[in-house]
């Protein structure tokens, strides 16, 4: 069947909604990453090129700078905040190495990134040890002006490190480290990913279930399981003086896949009083899970600000042991504390340890539009839509409903057509 002619009018209405651009790749685009602006973006391809792009006021998009970042593919890519100066542009190679590149505002475009034999400008970058990084993401807090990079290896081994200064990757402290998911088998065909939560701060119930307002949250997925972790505050002792610290703890863990999970999102705006983690999995669903924290009405408090940002339990129990000198031997010395974190290195699993918060989840949606494997899944800035994109290389945009669900909206494709020529007037 030949194709259909289109015409001047539908060619100049998806003109104007769409921007097809050549990524100028050598082979595939890997990874896709666009700052908070909207208005650059940076590709990463299989040949190990970064290439960015940045949007003029004329609405077209013209290449800015591109450069030899890793020996292999590219794996992901992305924009740390807008707040930090100069930009930086953060990407994992399928080698294992983190890095980061910062902008040379000063230098002519083409190189601002780049040097001029081609090869990028790393500021910094973190090399995996004996099995190489698949996954990694970015959070800076805004308020502490702290940034934190959480790296997955490839047999599920989770390390978060912690600076003040974005751009030195030398200067990061160990956060923690800890057994993730489960490691796999050899031979066995595997997919990590970690992502932070996108929110500045927890939901307002978390809080008042007992979430501090400076926890962080992060969900990571390997294999078969989605889990969930966030912080809670602990206490050592140390030369007999007690200080505050934070570790992560498991607070909830999905099983209901039964295939490979290829990606997962955390919806930003989390307003509703509870989180919603979206998965793409290699069986063609695509699924939506709602996370809560449920709390008890008899709990004393309200919504005020002034109850939900009090103090936590590890915060009254510092005090209290601070104003009684002779239970400080109750406290744990550091190097106490150390060997008992070392034995946490494995799997931590769901226990009742004080700052452990009770977290629930339920399947919200379980979308089968794809009907094919599932590769990518991601929400809009605020997370009212969400996108997903299979086999069939068709994105498949969902909307919630009244009830909670998810429910698809609108679907785009890609489809090759020759323009029709016009007639001739052979008179």
């Amino acid at each position: 069947m030949p194709p259909l002619p289109i015409s001047e009018d539908n060619v100049a209405e998806n003109s104007a909604a769409f921007d097809i651009i050549q990524h100028g790749h050598k082979d595939i685009a890997q990874a896709i990453a666009f700052n908070a602006y909207g208005d650059r973006c940076a590709t990463g391809g299989v040949d190990g090129k970064i290439r960015v792009f940045n949007r003029h006021q004329d609405g077209i998009w013209r290449i800015c700078d591109n450069w030899k970042a890793h020996a292999g593919e590219i794996v992901e890519l992305q924009w740390l905040p807008p707040t930090i100066y100069p930009n930086l542009l953060a990407s994992l190679g399928i080698e294992g190495r983190f890095r980061l590149w910062a902008e040379d505002p000063s230098a002519a475009p083409g190189r601002r990134f780049s040097a001029r034999d081609g090869n990028g400008k790393t500021v910094s970058e973190l090399r995996s040890g004996r099995y190489p990084f698949r996954s990694f993401s970015v959070k800076h807090d805004e308020v502490t002006r702290c940034t934190y990079v959480a790296l997955l290896a490839s047999d599920g081994h989770l390390t978060v490190y912690e600076g003040e200064e974005p751009e030195t990757l030398t200067d990061y402290a160990k956060f923690d480290d800890f057994q993730a998911c489960t490691k796999p088998n050899r031979g066995e065909e595997t997919c990590f990913k970690v992502l932070f939560d996108p929110n500045p701060e927890p939901c307002y119930t978390a809080l008042r279930a007992g979430v501090p307002t400076d926890a962080l949250s992060l969900v990571v997925s390997g294999l078969t399981s989605v889990k969930v972790f966030r912080t809670r505050d602990t206490v050592t002792s140390s030369f007999g003086a007690a200080s505050r610290g934070r570790e992560f703890y498991l607070a909830i863990e999905i099983t209901e896949h039964n295939h490979l999970i290829r990606d997962v999102a955390w919806a930003p705006g989390n307003f509703r009083g509870y989180d919603m983690i979206a998965t793409a999995c290699q069986d063609g669903f695509v699924r939506v899970f709602r996370i809560d924290t449920p709390f008890s009405k008899d709990d004393g408090k309200t919504w005020s600000l002034a109850d939900l940002l009090t103090h936590t339990k590890s915060d009254e129990i510092a005090a209290s042991r601070n104003s009684h000198p002779r239970r400080q031997s109750q406290v744990p010395s550091g190097i106490r504390a150390e060997i008992d974190k070392s034995g946490t290195h494995g799997e931590r699993s769901l226990t009742d340890l004080p700052g452990h918060i009770q977290h629930t989840v339920k399947l919200l949606s379980k979308l089968s539009t794809h009907r094919s494997p599932v590769w990518r899944v991601d929400f809009d800035d605020d997370g009212q839509i969400l996108g997903s994109v299979g086999d069939e290389g068709k994105l498949m945009c969902y909307r919630q409903l009244p009830d909670g669900s998810w429910a698809k909206s609108s679907e785009l494709g890609m489809m090759k057509a020759r323009m029709a020529a016009p007639p001739t007037n052979l008179s």
